[in-house]
């Protein structure tokens, strides 16, 4: 009964936004829009306003990063309508150079979720009124959620004593690479364990 819902919804937004969506799935009980990225702004503004989807409220906007694709990211909305009492996602797709719109004047709450994603992903949105890092420090180099950001980061801070302030330096691991003696649990070791030679042959603490 909750899937037909979300179908009747799904349809009823395609079939208005024929020219900026190109389809819906439902997956797990949850309704995924799929729209164009430079048409955003008149979808959202189509489902806030329209009698029968009237999703009022931004709940969350987010980047996903695949960067195996030619578009590595999504942009992901997460709406809510409280008069409807039903959640809908939206989804449009994006590359490292092609700015989506940004929709704060459709939903204000999209400002600093936009700052976010340009911080953490690096995607960019056109039109923001102040599209500056939130998260990470000034002078942050990259973007630390996409998938080839190095686990390490670049830089690395501590506060130098004889300085008397905080001194950023670059990365440097004293050991690259470590070697770790990972046994199954369901194969025993070929020699001693530390604490083994006070069990008997029977398993059992002499």
């Amino acid at each position: 009964m909750e899937n037909e819902a979300l179908i009747e919804l799904g349809e009823h937004i395609v079939s208005s936004l024929e020219q900026e969506v190109s389809g819906f799935h439902i997956s797990y009980g949850e309704l995924t829009v799929e729209a164009r990225a430079d048409q955003i702004v008149s979808v959202l503004n189509f489902m806030k306003r329209d009698a029968t989807c009237n999703f009022s409220t931004l709940i969350d906007l987010c980047g996903v990063d695949y960067p195996a694709r030619s578009q590595r990211f999504d942009v992901v909305y997460h709406l809510l309508s409280l008069h409807q009492n039903q959640r809908v996602r939206v989804k449009v797709s994006t590359d490292e150079e092609t700015q989506v719109p940004s929709v704060v004047e459709v939903y204000a709450a999209a400002n600093w979720y936009e700052r976010e994603a340009f911080d953490l992903y690096g995607i960019l949105f056109s039109d923001h009124p102040d599209l500056r890092r939130l998260l990470t420090d000034y002078g942050f180099d990259g973007h630390p959620l996409r998938k080839d950001f190095p686990l390490t980061g670049h830089v690395e801070l501590r506060y130098d004593d004889e300085l008397k302030r905080v001194v950023y330096e670059p990365v440097s691991l004293t050991q690259e690479f470590r070697t770790f003696d990972f046994m199954s649990p369901w194969e025993g070791a070929d020699y001693i364990l530390q604490g083994d030679e006070k069990a008997d042959d029977t398993g059992k603490e002499s």
